[in-house]
């Protein structure tokens, strides 16, 4: 049964400048499959990352989102489309609660105006009590929910990483892009990060996209792998495919392998 592509990136560039950091990628993302990213540093990933969430705009090129055109939008614009991110520097609220980071992910769902905000009503309070249940939902999935009112700074490495993961899943993505998430993480810590993004795609049905250093994580998760080099898209395939590629070989252990 074929899938629909959910992201579509046709003749996209960027440039810095004089500096093209990325040339031409064609590049579709599958509805619920599971998509590895991957590339020597410096080779694009996270410019492409930033393109498909806002933060940077095509300078060639069209990305559409579930039939719909991106270009252009605001992250504020594309994240309640349903396109979630984590980073690969953790980005939290460290002296906030675990459970008010998660809120804060739910920001973009939520409709309180400043009027009933202030005024405290009815509609506000159901809202908040949604919220706080969903936020909570979130942590459990993560199997955090113990800690929701722990600062965020007391967490250990992992678990701030899995609270990241957290935040964006209580976005509502339909899409979840994940930079880097095995970074600085221990063996043990990767082996419960790949049964989580499983899960996430699983059960929660999200599609992933992972930018991703670790290649025994990459070619263990992924159903499908994607490589840049120098910002052009190399190689496209399964991860045997991709492995068995010599210009991949190539590039990763250089013109001698």
């Amino acid at each position: 049964m074929s899938r629909h592509s959910i992201l579509t990136a046709t003749g996209v560039s960027h440039s810095f400048g004089g500096l093209v950091a990325l040339e031409d990628i064609d590049f579709k993302i599958y509805q619920q499959e599971i998509v590895g990213l991957i590339g020597p540093n410096g080779a694009g990933k996270t410019t492409l990352f930033n393109l498909f969430t806002g933060h940077y705009k095509p300078t060639e090129g069209e990305i559409y989102f579930n039939n719909q055109r991106i270009n252009g939008l605001k992250p504020y614009q594309i994240t309640p489309k349903g396109i979630a991110r984590t980073f690969q520097n953790i980005r939290l609220f460290k002296q906030m609660s675990v459970l008010d980071n998660v809120l804060i992910g739910q920001h973009c769902r939520t409709r309180t105006g400043l009027v009933g905000a202030v005024l405290r009503t009815p509609r506000t309070k159901k809202e908040e009590a949604r919220a706080r249940e969903h936020a909570m939902e979130m942590l459990s999935f993560v199997n955090l929910e113990e800690k929701k009112d722990e600062k965020a700074s007391n967490l250990s490495y992992g678990e701030q990483r899995r609270l990241e993961i957290a935040r964006a899943l209580a976005t509502d993505p339909l899409l979840l892009l994940l930079d880097e998430p095995a970074a600085g993480m221990n063996p043990h810590e990767t082996i419960e990060l790949i049964k989580l993004v499983r899960q996430i795609r699983d059960q929660m049905k999200i599609t992933i996209l992972l930018i991703e250093h670790d290649m025994k994580m990459v070619m263990g998760i992924s159903e499908r792998v994607a490589v840049l080099n120098y910002g052009k898209m190399i190689a496209e395939g399964t991860p045997q495919e991709v492995q068995n590629n010599e210009e991949v070989i190539r590039a990763y252990l250089g013109e001698t392998a």
